[in-house]
């Protein structure tokens, strides 16, 4: 969507802070690019906002950055973009996906994550499709990393990614933190490419001359290495122990878990399991691509009228929902309604079972927000069934402010639903990272936990809890029964 910047004091508050979006291009179908250039000069700019706003840029004394964990970018021999960033929304990587899934339980096995649209098949893309620009490549490397090594004016064999970005890689040994030559092997990836693995509290470099005057940070600045975009945002919303759920309730739907040790999925090849900022600690996590984004087709296409662009349509819809029932009356929907990611799915769309002449703008809409609960209990499931279990989750995004929505969620898994009261986990988290790394900051999980706040968790109750596990069953058939259904429909609309 765009980048954000935030300067932070060692209590926690944000003195400053700006945002602006990025674009996002489609120069064919099935693919989705953007320029790492433009990402580079809006955090630029983001930053030199955020300092203004702060007035306290002399005194910064640390960075980080976060950044989207599963596309991927390049850089030539002189740290500029040899390309364009591949972006976890491109599927054009889609044959060499399949070509990993004969392989999938050792892919998982080693790397935690399933073969889907991230770092190994778009790197096997470029490779074998683009051999003209691959030849062209220093470094493969992760918008967060790019920006930081400008930044600090690395060379391209500084390049690095973190480890809590190496599960999306599909080519790493994820619980070890390095690459794996097995895998490398197996998918004849040339090793050249691939940058150097750090942790996120390493110091990468310090801000150079240059950059100081494009962003306004003192010249020397250390630059801490950061995290994935998702782990910096459990880490902010405070969740640091095992069992702690994160609850991303954005465009897209993200459920993750923190868990004791490294569990990946190879089972239900479903689950990803990457490194937590915190050591020791790894995130489970999976996400429904538009879980979010049917909420806001449903305001402006479905329920349209004056609801269309409102800023209190959601509070009508909600206020609609509530008074239907637990299940809807009979009405599923399914979730995927930009496809599914985790197993790739890129035919699975949005659908309604069991719609009638009875059923009113209340019951559709109730329906869209217990369709993603319900894949949210899928996944808890799988978490509980690898020995990990669940006590409570932290909810952020602009879902999270619907009690009802909550209140559904923790009904549907059967634990506490706790809404965070500051929503700027990422740059929080970022900030976190960059006072830790300079020695600012001891004991980062207590530490995340004290700048988060929390509302009163809202509590799962037992009759609704009991009545939705009976209607799970009747979604769990209907996510089986879809599949070949999705297939028949896209070889027919040859998409």
């Amino acid at each position: 969507m765009g980048t954000k910047a935030a300067v932070v004091d060692l209590s926690g508050r944000i003195l400053g802070k700006a945002f602006e979006e990025v674009p996002l291009r489609h120069p064919k179908p099935r693919w989705a690019e953007q320029d790492l250039a433009e990402i580079e000069a809006s955090a630029h700019r983001t930053i030199g906002r955020a300092l203004a706003a702060s007035g306290r840029a002399k005194d910064v004394a640390g960075v980080a950055f976060s950044g989207q964990m599963s596309g991927i970018g390049t850089i030539d021999a002189e740290f500029r973009p040899a390309t364009y960033f591949d972006s976890w929304l491109d599927s054009r990587c889609t044959p060499y996906i399949e070509e990993m899934a004969e392989h999938a339980q050792r892919v998982v096995e080693l790397s935690g994550c399933p073969p889907t649209y991230s770092h190994g098949p778009k790197i096997v893309w470029w490779q074998r499709e683009r051999p003209g620009d691959f030849a062209r490549i220093e470094r493969f490397v992760v918008p967060g990393a790019f920006v930081a090594g400008r930044l600090c004016g690395l060379a391209p064999k500084e390049a690095f990614i973190d480890r809590t970005y190496l599960h999306f890689s599909n080519l790493s040994e994820t619980a070890a933190a390095r690459w794996s030559d097995e895998l490398l092997d197996e998918f004849g990836v040339d090793k050249r490419v691939l940058p150097r693995i750090v942790d996120p509290l390493d110091i990468v470099g310090q801000v150079t001359r240059e950059a100081a005057e494009s962003t306004g940070l003192p010249p020397g600045t250390p630059v801490a290495a950061g995290a994935g975009d998702q782990s910096a945002a459990s880490l902010g919303a405070g969740v640091v122990s095992g069992g702690q759920v994160f609850d991303s309730a954005g465009t897209a739907s993200v459920f993750a878990v923190c868990t004791d040790g490294f569990r990946p999925d190879t089972a239900h090849l479903t689950l990803t399991s990457g490194h937590s900022v915190i050591p020791g600690r790894f995130i489970t996590l999976a996400f429904i691509n538009g879980g979010g984004l049917a909420l806001r087709w449903f305001r402006d296409e479905v329920a349209a009228g004056r609801l269309a662009g409102s800023p209190t349509a959601y509070a009508v819809l909600d206020e609609l929902a509530a008074a239907v029932e637990p299940g809807s009356d009979g009405l599923l929907w399914f979730p995927h309604f930009q496809g599914g990611v985790l197993p790739p799915q890129p035919r699975a769309r949005g659908a309604w079972v069991g719609l009638t002449a009875g059923h009113g703008r209340g019951h559709m809409f109730r329906s869209l927000l217990e369709g993603i609960a319900y894949e949210y209990a899928v996944w808890a499931d799988l978490v509980r069934r690898s020995g990990q279990n669940l006590h409570e989750a932290r909810a952020l995004g602009g879902g999270a402010a619907s009690s009802l929505w909550n209140g559904i969620k923790a009904d549907v898994l059967g634990i506490d639903w706790v809404p965070t009261v500051r929503q700027e986990c990422g740059v929080l988290a970022d900030a976190l990272i960059a006072a830790a790394a300079t020695g600012h900051v001891d004991d980062v999980a207590a530490t995340a936990q004290a700048w988060q706040d929390t509302a009163p968790p809202i509590r799962s109750d037992p009759d609704r809890h009991a009545t939705y596990r009976e209607l799970r069953v009747a979604f769990e058939v209907l996510r089986r029964q879809l599949g070949p259904v999705y297939d028949r429909l896209g070889a027919l609309s040859g998409r």
